[in-house]
């Protein structure tokens, strides 16, 4: 994909300036969330930078085997879609954030079907509507059906690149935000410094500092590691979804793989050791979790497994290739599986617009903590976020200024996590935690996973993806709750509304 001089408009702040130094909005991460960011910007007139430190084909969103979830179903209501995803969240969803959603949803949808993306489709010729986790009706839009992130990331890497005011650099990755602590600047990237009147970090998640992971290698919260040395407010850090259907094949490249959650709404099945179905695999991704883990720990230690024998394999094609290139034959027998991080719920706290608590900076997609989500994040509910506060933020980031007066570039540099980080946030920050383990983490050198284990020693309870053994209960005290980590390294509670 094409970048540097002359690829993107010259910004509205001043005179013909290479993009490659200055733009209107720099974007930081090329998935799903970031490229719709970047093209509604431009649309809006602002000139854009998107910095990706993979080629965009690499992104997590590329492997995303989930959907779009949107009421689309004559008799599904985005009421409906907001009482499922509020039952969910646990007691933590923020209610307007929820709002905005399920009611913009269904048009996201319908704008990228008008865009070029092809979604499955029915007999009818509408969208092919699927059934997941903790949803009561079919509503989630799927594409190739387990193909979903490769055909929206591909499309959207088309749109951009065709866009005359989006440049692209690729294989470069930002190392600091230019901040003064008042205010963002733009950004520090390992090819220079790049100055903007607005910042928006779509960076991706966190889930790959656990050493279990559905996740890509990168997913490792740089965006949110960024934010916070440049003075923005994290929010709700203790929360990671650990997905329940992930491959269990230690040592093998395959272990981790993610298992849709797709599948089990078609009908799979998880067993115990005996052959015993034990639990029901469309509750929340929490619930089914909690019970893979109670059945191992009854068990003593005997693994659980998926039976995928009951479905087509034509409905999932890559899934059912990568089982068999993983040397299993899910037509004879069941596959193992057990949780693995997937999804992590917290991260810079930014408000319905996508703005941080630092001016010129904004946030969008899973670096981002709106509220959303709550406790425990509704299946496939997550790429519909994108395209909704994606839309928001860009509109609301390419209104921001440049200032005239900017300080000189910070000497920072972000400094990714070691192996050994992984290894102790899955040992002491795993599906269950206990506070002297959470007290060990603390004193990690890598700052989020230090920034986890402080936010979910302050929340001394048991809540969705936050699974406290010492604390095993849900304090009512905490509903409507959400420990906001500022730069200083301190704590504070706040109602979201």
């Amino acid at each position: 994909m094409a970048a540097g001089p002359g690829r993107g408009a010259a910004p509205r702040g001043g005179g013909p300036i290479a993009v490659d130094t200055e733009c209107d909005v720099a974007i930081v991460g090329g998935g799903a969330a970031g490229l719709w960011t970047a093209l509604r910007a431009a649309e809006h007139g602002a000139a854009v930078c998107v910095i990706s430190r993979t080629p965009l084909s690499q992104s997590a969103s590329f492997w995303a085997q989930g959907g779009l979830a949107a009421a689309l179903e004559a008799g599904d209501s985005p009421a409906q879609h907001a009482a499922d995803t509020i039952a969910a969240g646990r007691g933590l969803c923020r209610a307007s954030a929820v709002r905005t959603l399920v009611e913009e949803a269904p048009a996201a949808v319908r704008e990228l079907r008008e865009r070029g993306v092809i979604f499955d489709l029915d007999a009818a010729g509408g969208p092919a509507l699927g059934l997941e986790g903790g949803h009561t009706r079919r509503r989630i839009v799927h594409a190739g059906g387990s193909q979903t992130g490769h055909e929206i990331t591909a499309k959207l890497a088309a749109m951009v690149d065709a866009e005359a005011r989006i440049a692209v650099r690729e294989r470069t990755s930002a190392m600091a935000l230019w901040s003064d602590g008042e205010r963002c600047h733009g950004l520090v990237t390992d090819d220079g410094p790049l100055a903007a009147a607005a910042t928006v970090i779509a960076a991706g998640g966190a889930a790959a500092l656990w050493r279990r992971t559905s996740n890509p290698r990168g997913a490792i919260g740089a965006g949110s590691v960024l934010a916070a040395a440049a003075g923005a407010d994290l929010a709700d850090l203790e929360f990671c979804q650990f997905h329940p259907t992930a491959l269990a094949l230690p040592g093998s490249r395959f272990d981790g793989m993610l298992i849709t959650e797709a599948m089990r709404g078609e009908g799979a099945t998880l067993l115990d050791a005996s052959g015993r179905r034990f639990t029901d695999e469309l509750a929340p991704r929490d619930a089914v979790t909690a019970a893979i883990l109670d059945r191992i720990e009854a068990d003593e230690g005997a693994g659980v497994r998926l039976d995928l024998r009951e479905l087509d394999p034509a409905r999932f094609p890559s899934v059912f290739e990568s089982l068999r290139e993983a040397g299993l034959d899910p037509r004879a027998e069941p596959v193992p599986v057990a949780p693995a991080a997937h999804y992590t719920m917290g991260g810079i706290a930014v408000d319905l617009d996508g703005r941080s608590s630092l001016p010129g900076l904004y946030a969008v997609g899973e670096c981002s903590c709106t509220g959303l989500h709550g406790a425990n994040r509704l299946a496939s509910n997550s790429l519909s976020e994108c395209f909704v506060f994606g839309g928001r933020a860009a509109r609301a980031a390419s209104a921001e200024r440049p200032t005239s007066d900017r300080p000189p570039a910070p000497g920072w540099r972000f400094e990714p996590p070691s192996q050994a980080t992984r290894d102790a946030v899955w040992r002491l920050a795993g599906p269950r935690r206990r506070a002297e383990e959470l007290r060990e983490l603390r004193a990690d050198p890598y700052p989020l996973a230090a920034a986890i284990a402080t936010c979910a020693l302050e929340r001394a309870e048991s809540r969705g993806g936050h699974l406290r053994a010492d604390r095993p209960a849900t304090d009512p005290e905490l509903d409507g709750i959400h420990i906001v980590l500022g730069p200083d390294g301190e704590t504070r509670r706040e109602e979201w509304h």
